[in-house]
């Protein structure tokens, strides 16, 4: 029963990032709003009874071990003491390393998927703290909501913002977040902003200068997609995104030829996976 479940575990955009400061630990400040997208990897748990954690998908070059999927599943195993395992099998959709929040986001949808088919029952607050020592992105996916972030991404308060239709560009390279963040022409200190500031406009992605100078494929991408209005790069990048009034006209835009492959998606404020909780949520009572 649980291998035949289908788990969604959907990209997101950063519809802006400010970096507002930087922590002694090194870690930096920011602002950002994370809207999810209707593309998704679909994750498959196979629950066992001999405690073992395991995967059936290869990700090129990563290993079991590095694996957030293996890592959250591990880790869930420790916090509640489970006896039990799971084999976690993927279609992989979300293409790797291009800011679109992909391996966070797996490592989420695991986390919210075996807490109730371990019957483990920990609370959404606990199940962020121990997302949030798997990445910074993995907090929001937990949340299930839209959400206004600031901290390291680990503040999160909900929001709800236009689910507009997205181009999204995949440049075939991608960026290194720790070459972008040590980088000496970085902006470290914006000032910070309000949800109305946002609103407004008023924002843009502190870290895409940077990357526009040492990833031409990220420039020359944004450089096309602008030409059909307020292009930006999401997160680290590389991918980059242009909202559009509806599908017929993202469609359009992506026909169109851009330097780079793309896809167009739908921007959602709710986590999809919310209506299978629900579901698993009535079935108990």
């Amino acid at each position: 029963m649980t291998a035949s479940q289908s788990w969604p575990a959907p990209a997101k955009l950063n519809l802006f990032l400010h970096i507002t400061g930087q922590r002694d630990d090194g870690y930096h400040l920011l602002q950002t709003v994370f809207q999810f997208l209707d593309l998704a990897d679909q994750l498959y748990f196979d629950i066992n009874n001999n405690g073992e954690i395991s995967r059936r998908s290869e990700l090129p070059g990563v290993s079991p071990e590095q694996d957030l999927v293996v890592r959250a599943a591990r880790l869930l195993q420790q916090e509640t003491g489970c006896p039990q395992g799971v084999s976690i099998s993927m279609e992989k959709r979300l293409p790797m390393g291009g800011g679109l929040g992909g391996g966070s986001s797996d490592a989420a949808t695991t986390l919210l998927a075996l807490n109730v088919l371990w019957d483990c029952g920990l609370k959404r607050a606990r199940l962020c703290e121990l997302g949030l020592q798997l990445g910074a992105d993995v907090p929001v996916f937990i949340g299930g909501h839209a959400a206004w972030a600031e901290g390291v991404g680990e503040h999160l308060q909900p929001v709800d913002v236009a689910e507009c239709w997205y181009v999204v560009l995949t440049p075939e390279v991608i960026v290194s977040t720790a070459e972008i963040f040590a980088h000496p022409q970085l902006t470290r200190n914006s000032p910070a902003i309000t949800i109305r500031d946002f609103r407004a406009g008023r924002v843009r992605n502190d870290i895409e200068p940077v990357v526009r100078v040492l990833y031409k494929q990220v420039d020359d991408a944004l450089r096309w997609l602008s030409d059909f209005g307020e292009a930006r790069m999401t997160g680290t990048g590389a991918c980059v995104f242009l909202p559009c009034e509806d599908r017929a006209q993202a469609e359009s835009v992506l026909q169109q030829g851009p330097p780079a492959a793309g896809f167009i998606a739908r921007g959602l404020n709710r986590h999809p996976i919310e209506d299978i909780l629900e579901g698993f949520e009535a079935a108990r009572k």
